[in-house]
């Protein structure tokens, strides 16, 4: 019976298994020429707003054009943003 119930919960797991692309993680971790989507913005209402208003809202496609040191331009939303390492550290994409 145990064995059955472990096959069962097995059985679960992987049928959610091929909707997952990749793990969550910040923007920062993303190179030049890698797409994702915004997943959430964390941060202090004030940096949240801000990002929110530039158009890092979850769901949202972006691009990053340029990495160096974590700092990044991304394109989102058909504009080109350049961000600081601490704010893109706030963004988290999949």
């Amino acid at each position: 019976m145990e064995n059955v119930m472990a096959m069962d919960a097995l059985a679960s797991e992987t049928a959610t298994a091929p909707g997952v692309c990749r793990q969550q993680m910040p923007l920062t971790f993303l190179r030049q020429g890698e797409r994702a989507r915004v997943l959430k913005v964390r941060g202090n209402d004030e940096l949240h707003h801000h990002l929110e208003n530039l158009g890092f809202v979850p769901g949202a496609a972006l691009k990053v054009v340029s990495e160096q040191g974590g700092n990044v331009i991304i394109e989102i939303k058909g504009a080109q943003i350049a961000l600081d390492r601490a704010a893109a550290s706030k963004v988290i994409t999949n």
